[in-house]
């Protein structure tokens, strides 16, 4: 082993464990992250229920919307006469005339 390889050895095994050598810092250390530990599983808790709740707020709205705008067509639709039921896909009533693509002459036109 080079002598660099045992510096980092030694540097990293003395290292290990709680930062400082008394005992009530140790203890102030462990409580410490314990504490930000707790903080931040409730703030992370605290945030989903607001997120879900505007989530949950937003598809209210959304579905709200929608309903009201699904029931105005099915009212326009009771209402209107035959010009609603047409677009409904009942039956549209009207004349038709056949246009051919020959000429009065017997040519056919575009070409």
């Amino acid at each position: 082993m080079s002598r660099f390889e045992d510096l980092i050895l030694k540097y990293s095994m003395s290292n290990r464990g709680l930062p400082a050598g008394n005992p009530i810092a140790n203890v102030f250390v462990v409580l410490v992250g314990a504490i930000v530990i707790g903080v931040s599983i409730v703030l992370g808790f605290v945030a989903f229920v607001v997120l879900g709740s505007i989530i949950a707020v937003l598809a209210s709205v959304i579905g709200l919307r929608l309903w009201w705008f699904n029931r105005q067509l099915q009212r326009r639709g009771r209402k209107g006469g035959p010009e609603m039921s047409a677009r409904a896909g009942g039956l549209i009533e009207g004349e038709y005339r056949v246009v051919d693509d020959e000429d009065d002459d017997g040519t056919t036109r575009g070409t």
